[in-house]
Formats: C-alpha cells, structure tokens, sequence
C-alpha cells in the first residue's frame, strides 16, 4: 500500500540546479522549500551579495508517496536522500526550525561531516528561541553547533552558551 501522508523529503539536484529544479517541482504543482543564504561574492571589479543555497545540491519537497516518481522525473533532480535504506523524510518541526533560522539573518556556517549525537536542548533566548536542537559543542561559551536531524549536516550558529538549557 502507498503512504498517502504528506512529508518533506530531502532531494539531491544535480550540480548548481538548486533554483531550476525547485522553478521545475514548483510548476508542477508540488511544494518545495530551497534555504538560500545570503553570501558576498567578490569579482575582480566588484562585490555583490547573492543568495546561495543553504545546503549545495539540495532541496525540500513536500509529497506522499504517489508523488515520488513526479519529482525523479524533474529536470536538475538526480535522486532522494536515503538513511539506512530507506527514503530520508524530514519532521515539519525541523523545516519549520529551518526557516526560522534562516529568517534571523544569523551567521550560518554549514559543517559538512557527520558528528556524534549529544544532548538535545532549547534555547531559551536570543533570535532563535524556542528552537530544539542536539547540542554538539561549545567554543568559548559564544559559539554553539546545532544538528538538525536526517539530513548528514550541521549548522553553526553564533549564540552564547547561556542561552540553552538542557530538556
């Protein structure tokens, strides 16, 4: 039987198609989210800030099952995640995390290896209140590494340390 319920499945695009394929699923009718951060390019005569996703080669659709086949078959999509064999899907909580985050204009630095789960926390002050997260490291008590769960990636977000308190 198919799962009919709606989730946000993690996609991989091919290289730097992150816009075209999110353009591509949005035109067929299906919801997709793609984290842009803002980052400053520098060219020989001058700077610019652009938008750049989040996380390179990957994008958020929010499908059922029956929908799996529509969103291979998009022009710039290359395959979903997958975690221990199955099809990674993301809890809404997390992509509404997400965004939350990325609305703060905070300094993102994406971590790109796999850490250690650690203790879960809640930060109780600070633009990012309310948040959930795994707590993985500290630095100077100013600088904290929050893991966002089912996706292989971290986000480093300057906060201080007395602004978590564990759950």
């Amino acid at each position: 039987m198919i799962d009919q319920n709606y989730r946000w499945y993690p996609v991989y695009t091919r290289s730097r198609a992150e816009k075209k394929a999110c353009e591509e699923l949005n035109r067929k009718g299906i919801q997709t989210y793609l984290p842009l951060k803002k980052a400053v390019k520098q060219w020989s005569d001058r700077k610019k800030i652009v938008e750049e996703p989040l996380i390179k080669s990957y994008l958020f659709t929010y499908i059922s099952a029956k929908e799996y086949s529509e969103v291979l078959m998009t022009n710039g999509i290359a395959r979903f995640i997958y975690f221990s064999h199955q099809i990674a899907h993301i809890p809404d909580q997390q992509i509404h995390d997400l965004k939350l985050l990325l609305a703060t204009d905070a300094d993102l630095e994406l971590i790109d290896y796999d850490i250690k789960p650690g203790e879960k926390v809640l930060i109780k002050a600070g633009p990012f209140k309310g948040v959930i997260a795994e707590l993985v490291s500290a630095h100077n008590k100013q600088r904290i590494i929050l893991r966002l769960q089912n996706m292989g990636y971290s986000i480093n977000i300057n906060t201080s340390i007395a602004f978590v308190e564990p759950l």
